[in-house]
């Protein structure tokens, strides 16, 4: 089966984490619409299935895409996440958009011409296609932690409604079933893609998600055997899942961001993207239908990526969670506010200093890294919302905390860096600082209320800790929080 895949397909978006929609020309900001025919290289053929058109992905696998040496050959088709706001905008500009990179020395824009289409979430045809249509290679994913519906356990959260009407939808009728969730739409589409003999591929999530690659091949298993039960043996023989490292701060879109990229270039792009310089991306696995040069990039390629990745997920996105909660209580609204705050700089070296014997690193490379995050943190151009990443911490602190603790625990240690970052999530999520937005907030929000010290160790046991010197110790972190908190 095969599908013309240079044809000119509807163009949308999505709301994702981390995009900000507005109806053109609400800025008042005056200037053309990008096109290919003058601004961007012409669509290539699609050889990528995105799912979720955030800021970050087009920051991120889109502009390595964009920028690896053979990106004539592989155009990218995306699918939205949430809202159709972002559609029009993207059709109007042949799906162009102006990634915005704020450093130091000032705002360079760029335009992106690697997606070749895009469409709303609920395209479930065009999806279908695309999947059924061997020259598609690979599928690429962000969708934040949330999206990949899992339950406590790693696996697929069979309890979930969603994930209950998609396996009821997949087990009436395999090849044209409504299904909405990540791994139902995955499912999907490599059902469609076996009855049309469309041979392997390859899927590549880019969550912030330890062992990412594994963690996508579960969920999808588990949707699979309930679909179809010859259906896992097929994904095994046909699919591979690679796991990957990502990182490159990339905040909401602004006003000024689109101001600033028509004072430079005379566009009005509403779809403009700001980003900082640095990008990192590493990726294992194997790639059997081919793929990007994104080494080209600069993209790593490794047999491991487990290293990579906890130095980053300890490292930045724990320093982060640790700002947002902690940092927003103390009245601050974005990185750059938080770290120049000697209290929040402290707690975040002491997070840092928790953290780093446990790494699989060399202590100079450590060092250096902690090194680049503090400069990354500091840049004022780049207006990272701490409410922004405060969104989903019952995702997150288990991910990015608990392990430090435990490894803590595991020496005979209270790690106080490591535990203040659950000491300031119990504070958020009673009420001080960031506003709660977590896709679990029915279940976590009751756990943190009433006495503090009931408070504590009920979150506490929520993740799986039990220990009276780490309730002692959060709890006293906790009212410190508290009294130090902004009206």
């Amino acid at each position: 089966m095969s599908i013309d895949q240079t044809r000119s397909a509807p163009l949308h978006g999505d709301g994702e984490p981390g995009t900000a929609h507005r109806a053109p020309g609400a800025t008042g900001v005056p200037g053309r619409r990008l096109s290919r025919g003058t601004d961007g290289r012409p669509a290539a053929p699609v050889r990528i299935v995105h799912l979720g058109v955030g800021n970050f992905f087009r920051a991120h696998a889109a502009w390595y895409t964009e920028h690896a040496t053979d990106a004539a050959q592989w155009g990218i088709a995306a699918f939205t996440g949430r809202s159709p706001a972002v559609a029009e905008s993207l059709g109007r500009q042949d799906g162009l958009y102006t990634l915005l990179v704020r450093g130091p020395g000032g705002a360079r824009p760029e335009v992106i011409s690697s997606l070749s289409a895009v469409h709303p979430a609920d395209d479930l045809d065009a999806l279908r296609g695309y999947l059924a249509d061997e020259g598609v290679a690979v599928v690429t994913i962000t969708v934040t932690e949330a999206g990949y519906r899992r339950a406590g356990s790693g696996g697929l959260d069979v309890s979930a409604d969603d994930v209950k009407v998609d396996i009821a939808a997949l087990q009436a009728d395999p090849l044209t079933g409504v299904v909405t969730t990540t791994p139902g739409k995955l499912v999907a589409g490599l059902l469609v893609r076996r009855a049309a003999n469309a041979g392997s591929m390859t899927v590549v999530p880019n969550d912030n998600v330890p062992d990412n690659g594994a963690m996508v091949a579960r969920v999808v298993g588990d949707l699979a055997a309930l679909v179809d039960p010859s259906l896992p043996a097929w994904i095994d023989a046909n699919v591979s899942f690679v796991t990957t490292m990502v990182d490159r701060i990339t905040p909401r879109s602004t006003d000024d961001d689109r101001a600033e990229v028509a004072r430079q270039t005379g566009v009005d792009d509403p779809e403009t993207v700001p980003t900082e310089p640095f990008s990192e991306w590493v990726l294992a696995g194997d790639f059997p239908a081919g793929r990007p040069l994104w080494e080209s990039a600069g993209a790593t390629f490794v047999a491991d990526v487990r290293p990579f990745e906890t130095r980053k997920l300890w490292l930045l996105n724990g320093s982060h969670s640790l700002m947002a909660y902690a940092g927003s209580i103390l009245g601050h609204e974005t990185v750059a506010d938080a770290i120049a705050d000697p209290v929040v700089r402290a707690w975040v070296e002491d997070w840092w200093d928790a953290a780093a014997p446990h790494l699989e690193l060399p202590a100079p490379d450590i060092s250096a890294y902690r090194q680049a995050l503090l400069d990354r943190y500091r840049n004022p151009h780049i207006r990272h919302l701490l409410a922004q990443i405060a969104a989903d911490g019952s995702q997150k602190v288990p991910i990015r905390a608990v392990p430090v603790i435990r490894a803590e625990l595991d020496e005979g240690r209270v790690a106080v860096g490591a535990t203040r970052i659950v000491a300031a999530w119990v504070a958020h999520l009673r009420g001080h600082g960031a506003p709660v937005s977590d896709a679990a907030e029915a279940d976590v929000i009751p756990l943190a209320q009433g006495e503090p010290g009931a408070a504590v160790r009920a979150v506490l046991d929520h993740l799986g800790i039990r220990s009276e010197p780490v309730a002692t110790t959060v709890q006293s972190q906790l009212a410190d929080l508290v009294a130090r908190a902004t009206p």
